[in-house]
């Protein structure tokens, strides 16, 4: 890497959000700011995974293409999230098959449920590193409605060949380490990875198959013209037959009413001390991530250095220290009364997009861009699954092979009162968590 690329990537590195991911990942590949103005097939703005997966799946087809990112590839959600590559949905297949129909329905859950291979196929194929273990997800259940709700998912998910396996009782407690959980639901295609070296990985990958990936350049303004879209940045423009945009719970107001259309919510992470190794066996033996059924999600996972990650609902706002996020370190305590005295190195925060029905939604607004947002806390594999099909459906329209509903925008109701909302529904949840109900 010659000098001016070492500076580049200390200058993106010092403009990350101070999580262990931006200590541990592998290094940012340089991606210059766009400079002047150019033409291309298809820009896309937002350097998460939506839009890498997308830039990769596009060049590799031979399409010329752009990724424009205000900061660096990964700086939002992408680089920040808890690691874990989960299968499906949020709803069931069943459930799924009857909001959208057998057919399409049925692809939706084909889609979702490979997802987790698609990303680990992307890690092997170009060799990303990233820490990544395919090592299961677990669904983990200690109330007695969500209990009955995991042994509903383990049924729909084997009928369709998943390979998937409930733990019930004592198996429970052996899967996890923790006397907590009545049943855990492992489902063997899930897995963990750190997050931002997936994401520098994608960028790289991309660059390397012919996209271009511009980080430190915001996109300001697009503009429908003649034969496509020009897209304005403070230093350039790019001019483009079709547009992507792949921002997520950073979106702005670029399209009227996309913001509105999904509530950014945060969530955080802490993170310890690796943990001797005595200590490390007996916490989530297998090496699985999991995330708990209930009114408030919380999910962990330990990862190659035997750190445990905790991750939750936080406030609404960044978070920069450990120090605030001592209800997720008292929670881990709790399942595990041997961690007492672990020591916890790092806490942050990010945004992650909440729609309204809870499922990812895909917009057209005409026939040359796309938007594709809103993974509900199930970003890293679904997103990296959309980009082949966003690819498609940009090179071939909408009669392309498309496994997603494309649908209008619906900006919700009494959207300015998000924040308040999310703190309301925060404190709610926990106290029926905490009362059992």
């Amino acid at each position: 890497m010659i000098a001016s690329d070492i500076m580049q990537s200390e200058t993106a590195r010092s403009s990350l959000p101070p999580t262990l991911y931006a200590e541990t990942a592998r290094p940012a590949p340089p991606t210059p700011r766009l400079d002047g103005d150019r033409r291309v097939s298809v820009a896309i703005v937002g350097g998460g995974y939506t839009g890498l997966s997308t830039a990769l799946h596009l060049a590799e087809r031979g399409v010329d293409v752009a990724v424009l990112e205000a900061h660096e590839p990964g700086w939002g959600a992408s680089g920040r999230n808890g690691g874990q590559v989960n299968p499906g949905l949020k709803f069931d297949p069943d459930q799924i098959e009857a909001d959208f129909g057998p057919d399409l329905g049925a692809r939706m859950v084909a889609l979702a449920g490979n997802a987790p291979n698609v990303v680990f196929d992307l890690i092997q194929r170009h060799q990303i590193a990233c820490e990544a273990m395919q090592t299961g997800t677990m669904r983990a259940a200690w109330q007695p409605g969500a209990h009955t709700g995991l042994r509903t998912t383990s049924e729909q998910w084997a009928r369709r060949g998943a390979p998937v396996a409930l733990f019930e009782g004592s198996d429970a407690q052996a899967a996890t380490g923790s006397a907590r959980y009545s049943g855990v639901l492992l489902d063997r295609r899930g897995g963990q990875l750190n997050p931002l070296g997936y994401a520098r990985g994608l960028a790289q990958a991309a660059m390397q198959a012919g996209a271009a990936v511009h980080g430190d350049t915001k996109v300001t303004r697009i503009e429908p013209v003649s034969g496509g879209w020009r897209v304005v940045t403070p230093t350039g423009t790019l001019q483009a037959e079709k547009l992507l945009l792949a921002t997520n719970g950073y979106s702005d107001d670029l399209l009227p009413t996309l913001r509105r259309s999904i509530v950014p919510v945060y969530s955080a992470i802490v993170a310890s001390e690796p943990m001797r190794p005595e200590l490390a066996a007996s916490v989530m033996p297998g090496r699985a991530s999991l995330y708990e059924m209930g009114d408030i999600t919380v999910y962990y996972r330990v990862d190659r250095e035997s750190r445990l990650l905790m991750g939750g609902r936080s406030i609404q706002r960044e978070i920069g220290r450990a120090e605030e996020l001592g209800y997720l370190v008292a929670y881990a305590e709790r399942l595990w009364p041997e961690l007492r005295g672990l020591r916890w190195t790092h806490g942050w925060s990010g945004q992650l997009a909440v729609t309204r029905d809870h499922y990812p939604h895909v917009h057209e607004p005409n026939e040359a861009a796309l938007v594709c947002l809103g993974y509900n806390g199930r970003g890293v594999a679904m997103s990296s699954a959309m980009g082949p099909q966003l690819a498609n459906r940009l090179i071939g329209g909408a009669k392309a092979d498309f496994d997603m509903p494309v649908t209008g925008i619906r900006p919700i109701p009494l959207h300015g009162l998000w924040k308040q909302a999310v703190q309301a529904r925060v404190a709610y949840g926990r106290i029926r968590d905490w009362l059992g109900l």
